[in-house]
């Protein structure tokens, strides 16, 4: 019996959203200081009630395949063993954004 994996991604985006996915496959991409969510898992059960915020999740990934999010975007991945209810929300804060570091890699000086 195999053990499907699935990860459960918390990141910041555009206008100070939070976003909560679940995603089949993580990993470092081929593009420079990205992180690449592949198979973007929602609920498919037939609820009675529909959660807004997961709807609006939904319809912004619709036909996405795959997605690469800036690695300084991203807050937490844990593999977990069950789904829980992805959804995006306006972040929690005073708005104060600190400026991360401007190069983590310094260029070596020629001598």
């Amino acid at each position: 019996m195999s053990k499907e994996t699935l990860f459960h991604v918390r990141f910041m985006g555009e206008n100070q959203r939070q976003y909560d996915v679940y995603a089949e496959e993580v990993f470092q991409g081929e593009l420079y200081g990205f992180v690449v969510l592949r198979g973007l898992v929602f609920n498919k059960g037939s609820a009675l009630l529909v959660d807004p915020s997961e709807e609006k999740l939904k319809s912004e990934f619709d036909g996405v395949e795959q997605t690469m999010v800036p690695m300084h975007a991203v807050i937490r991945i844990d593999e977990v063993k069950q789904q829980g209810t992805p959804k995006v929300t306006e972040a929690k804060g005073d708005g104060v954004v600190t400026a991360f570091p401007s190069s983590i890699y310094t260029p070596r000086k020629d001598n």
